[in-house]
């Protein structure tokens, strides 16, 4: 299916290059808008047990919610509803005002089984064991032209009205580009391997840093835990290689034991950067998750902020392509507007985790044990970590004299009919106006729904579940202009 019956049969909607979850969740989404969508994997299509991710924020489940995929995959893993940090600091998520207020610990695979899955159905084509090699685009042209290799080394070549990177840090999109990809390497030399226990963990997730070192464990749920390690005396290359027994002796640094890990599966050193390219968007081609953005493990913030960009663009790039917008190109530029910062803070608050754990000096010990006490005692500064580690907190910039609403996360509303999160399956933008409000005529699809009490206030909220609109009086012509913008 396509949305310009002059499209070209070798070409399509939207190229999606890289089947991790970001790009998972954007193909499903623009299949399910009835786009035509192709995604190419340089991967074979098993998905791999050596997952990066365990963490679900509270902000990524309402999304995985809009998507009738939440509930499953909590079932996958465990919530928790405590955050420690540097073995005293906890940050209660309890508090979070959200039908999810826990973390849910869970292996990246079971969300790429998921999202797979969802596009598949929805009618995305799948070509793994294929990588793209270049990308061509000219301002004469509504398309961009990909050149592939596929796994038996042929070349072929596919037209696409948008293309989106979303293969990693070491983007092939991104470099063909020839975008810069500023930053610098944090933690050098992270041991990191997935292993058997014979002493269990207390907790469900354990993290520690002391002066040289910091270790972190989780479960898969399967017997196995992954584990991952730094030690300030070991540092070296990524290319040196690596034993269990170094892992064992860092752990037992950092958190006083090595709860008896052996029988490692798997086991690897790394290093984590602090990076993030400058434009998102580069004419008809588009850089979402890791391959706009990298920064440390710290608060388990990578993939879900890769699958929340994600969901911010697959609904401009429906609504552009399917002509539902008067200003397609306003709107294909808010996605970098939008999400840019939200990356930088990102960096930002890993950055200051992953140094507060790697504290070396007095008075950086110092510091971190202020930083702390203020999480520990300081209500509205839990509240503020809180937001930010979950996502609930996340606002864009309003334009100037907006409801003070607009733009900020719309929480899962209770309206006649039925849960705001339900109502947003469908990808569509939805209405909330009180009983007897008009629905307007607009060529937006959009589902009218109504107050289950007096609230006199109106919302329309976006298919990503932030605030495009609001007003506390009944004002169709503000309507009418925002369905149209």
């Amino acid at each position: 299916m396509t949305t310009n019956p002059s499209t070209a049969p070798d070409t399509v909607d939207v190229l999606v290059v890289g089947a991790g979850p970001t790009g998972l969740l954007l193909a499903g989404d623009l299949a399910a808008q009835g786009l035509s969508v192709t995604l190419v994997e340089r991967r074979p299509r098993e998905i791999s047990n050596i997952t990066r991710a365990f963490a679900i924020h509270a902000r990524t489940l309402e999304l995985l919610d809009a998507r009738d995929l939440a509930d499953e995959l909590v079932r996958t893993g465990t919530p928790r509803t405590t955050l420690r940090f540097f073995g005293k600091v906890s940050l209660d998520l309890s508090r979070l005002r959200t039908r999810f207020p826990f973390v849910l610990i869970t292996p990246q695979y079971e969300v790429e089984r998921l999202l797979e899955r969802r596009a598949h159905a929805a009618g995305v084509r799948f070509r793994y064991d294929t990588e793209l090699t270049a990308l061509h685009q000219s301002d004469a042209s509504d398309t961009v032209t990909a050149e592939l290799n596929g796994a038996d080394g042929s070349p072929t070549t596919l037209g696409a009205r948008f293309l989106v990177g979303t293969d990693g840090v070491h983007s092939r999109v991104r470099q063909a580009l020839g975008l810069p990809f500023p930053g610098e390497s944090v933690i050098r030399s992270i041991v990191l391997a997935d292993v058997r226990l014979t002493e269990k963990p207390a907790d469900l997730l354990t993290v520690n840093g002391k002066k040289d070192a910091f270790a972190f464990i989780a479960p898969f749920g399967d017997g196995w835990y992954r584990v991952m390690g730094w030690h300030r005396a070991h540092q070296c290359a990524d290319s040196r290689p690596v034993d269990l027994e170094e892992l064992r002796e860092i752990t037992r640094s950092a958190l006083g034991t090595d709860h008896g890990m052996h029988d490692a599966r798997w086991i690897s050193r790394f290093h984590s950067d602090e990076r993030q390219v400058p434009a998102y968007r580069t004419g008809r081609v588009f850089l979402a998750g890791d391959a706009a953005h990298v920064h440390s493990p710290a608060g388990g913030q990578g993939m879900n902020t890769g699958l929340q960009d994600a969901a911010n663009l697959s609904w401009k790039l429906a609504a552009a392509l399917r002509g539902h917008t008067a200003a397609p190109e306003a709107l294909l530029d808010s996605y970098h507007a939008e999400r840019h910062p939200v990356g930088a803070r990102v960096l930002r608050s890993s950055g200051t985790l992953v140094r507060l754990a790697m504290a070396g000096t007095p008075l950086q010990r110092t510091v971190r044990a202020l930083a702390g006490t203020t999480l520990s005692t300081i209500r509205p500064a839990s509240d503020k970590a809180l937001g930010l580690i979950s996502g609930i907190s996340i606002a864009y910039t309003a334009p100037r004299g907006a409801h003070p609403l607009t733009t900020t996360r719309a929480p899962d509303l209770s309206l006649r009919e039925g849960r705001l999160y339900q109502l947003l399956r469908d990808g569509t933008f939805v209405l909330a106006t009180p009983v007897g409000a008009v629905t307007p005529t607009t060529p937006t699809p959009l589902v009218h729904a109504h107050w289950t009490g007096g609230r006199t206030t109106s919302l329309l909220v976006r298919p990503d579940g932030y605030i495009a609109w609001a007003s506390d009086h009944a004002d169709p012509a503000a309507l009418q202009a925002a369905l149209t913008r």
